[in-house]
């Protein structure tokens, strides 16, 4: 017999075909005559185990009849149906973007490029404006034209917008070599400043130099640039040859320079100038890696001189009782510092507006020079004196940014040096206003009035400006904007095209 494997008792059923039967396994495959009608029927019976009972035909696509339906997960961020509001991120990850976005437009090459030069031209800009507005009521007590102090200081500035620009176009080189015949030339007219009939006398201190009209100078205010450029290129030298470690070259003749350019200063009685002198010396040290012994050694020398400086003399024992004085105290010594506070204290949150200051007319001496910040904050308040203060802090941390990155030694000692002496005589002029500090004498950095004050302040600028274009960053970002390299770049990109192709 036969061997036959599907012999049985029962009838012989056909069996589909292996495209009917991978057509039901698949349904998705189907044509389109065989598409299942929606799978939402209502009123359809359903069993007890297997789920819904389908009518016949009925399937749902890529599963079998009975099977749970699987829903989608809900995406992250979007509405789980209408009126429903998506989930907010969390507020920490966008302060963290936030932060991340303005650390990184801080880190930028020429972040401190941008804050030099926006910093001291929005200074000088501002302090024309209040120069005009609190120099007015001085002009015409004294028969003057309502303008006459701002066009001289008008002319200061553009005077010393060329020395900024010429400043910052020049190289290191040059700016070093102009180092020894700046100090001389300071040197020699600080000692003119004490001949009988050239030097003059104004508020008790002789150390002014006639050059004919309305036109003086004030050659303490050059010896400060010339002490920063002669004494960063002198330390940068002796760095090169490893000679820093030694104290005797660390000091001579750095120091002996500077003691003689106080010693000039404190004959003419300028002791303001000679605290700002003072600063810059001890910044060039900390620069330059002075030990602490040595430090605190030179410091201990100039505290002691200084206070005797200021026992032996009346008037600076007065301008040291004035410090937090509410009164004008007897016969009227603290006058000038009361009245500084009263200006700060009227003005309010924004001030009483532009022009329109009452200490001016006559209560308070110096308005446009020593005490300019008490009556910024009298016509345009707490926001002006703010503003002023960050303009000054975002100079400060521009310039102290030039001298962390360069490798360049005379390039950081001459930003340190430049940085050094803006920011201690901004502290110590807002700090006399404020009645912190007593008066010093020393005019506001590129805002009060003062061309001797103004044109050395403004070269230093274009030094910093010209160190920051330096920077190998900076010179690469600055390059990349020219036209012409842009130009180049776009022809580079372009491949040429055989002679025959369209």
């Amino acid at each position: 017999m036969p061997a036959d494997d599907t012999a049985g008792t029962g009838p012989r059923t056909a069996r589909p075909s292996v495209r009917k039967r991978f057509l039901a396994a698949v349904p998705s495959l189907a044509p389109p005559s065989l598409a299942p009608p929606p799978l939402a029927l209502p009123g359809v019976a359903t069993g007890a185990a297997t789920g819904p009972a389908w009518p016949p035909g009925l399937a749902l696509r890529g599963r079998t009849p009975g099977a749970a339906v699987r829903r989608a997960p809900a995406v992250r961020g979007r509405a789980a149906g209408p009126g429903v509001r998506p989930p907010r991120p969390p507020r920490g990850n966008r302060v963290r973007r936030m932060y991340e976005r303005a650390r990184r437009a801080w880190d930028r090459p020429l972040t401190a490029y941008y804050l030099i030069f926006g910093a001291g031209l929005l200074l000088t800009v501002l302090g024309l404006v209040m120069v005009y507005s609190a120099s007015m009521i001085k002009a015409l007590e004294l028969s003057l034209p309502g303008s006459y102090f701002f066009r001289k200081q008008f002319l200061a500035a553009v005077i010393g917008s060329g020395l900024m620009l010429l400043a910052s176009r020049m190289p290191g080189k040059l700016h070093r070599a102009l180092s020894y015949p700046l100090l001389v030339g300071a040197v020699f007219l600080m000692v003119l400043v004490q001949v009988p009939g050239i030097g003059h006398a104004v508020n008790g201190n002789q150390n002014w130099i006639y050059l004919g009209g309305p036109f003086q100078l004030q050659p303490s205010e050059f010896g400060k640039l010339a002490l920063i450029l002669w004494g960063a290129d002198l330390l940068a030298r002796k760095q090169d040859k490893r000679l820093l470690t030694q104290w005797k070259h660390l000091l001579v003749p750095l120091v002996p320079v500077a003691f003689m350019l106080l010693g000039l200063i404190m004959l003419g009685g300028d002791m303001g100038t000679a605290i700002i002198l003072t600063a810059i010396l001890f910044g060039l040290l900390w620069l330059a890696g002075a030990p602490t012994r040595l430090f605190g050694a030179v410091l201990g020398v100039a505290l002691t001189l200084g206070f005797i400086l200021i026992k032996t003399s009346s008037n600076r024992m007065s301008r040291l009782a004035c410090i937090g004085a509410t009164d004008p105290g007897p016969n009227d010594q603290c006058w000038q510092a009361v009245h500084g506070i009263y200006a700060l204290a009227s003005g309010g949150w924004f001030g009483s507006g532009l022009g329109a200051s009452v200490e001016k007319w006559g209560q308070l001496p110096e308005p446009h020079t020593d005490f300019i910040f008490a009556i910024t904050g009298e016509e345009l308040g707490l926001a002006g004196t703010l503003s002023v203060l960050a303009l000054f802090a975002a100079l400060g941390y521009a310039g102290i940014r030039v001298a962390g990155r360069t490798e360049d030694p005379f390039v950081r000692y001459a930003a340190g040096g430049v940085t050094t002496w803006i920011t201690a005589q901004a502290v110590v002029n807002v700090g006399a206003v404020l009645g912190l500090l007593p008066i010093a004498g020393v005019p506001l950095p590129l805002f009060s009035y003062g061309g001797s004050a103004l044109l050395p302040t403004m070269f230093a600028v274009g030094l910093l400006i010209a160190f920051a274009r330096e920077d190998p960053a900076a010179k690469a970002a600055l390059a990349m904007r020219r036209p012409g390299v842009r130009w180049k770049t776009m022809r580079r990109r372009v491949t040429k095209r055989p002679s025959g192709e369209r």
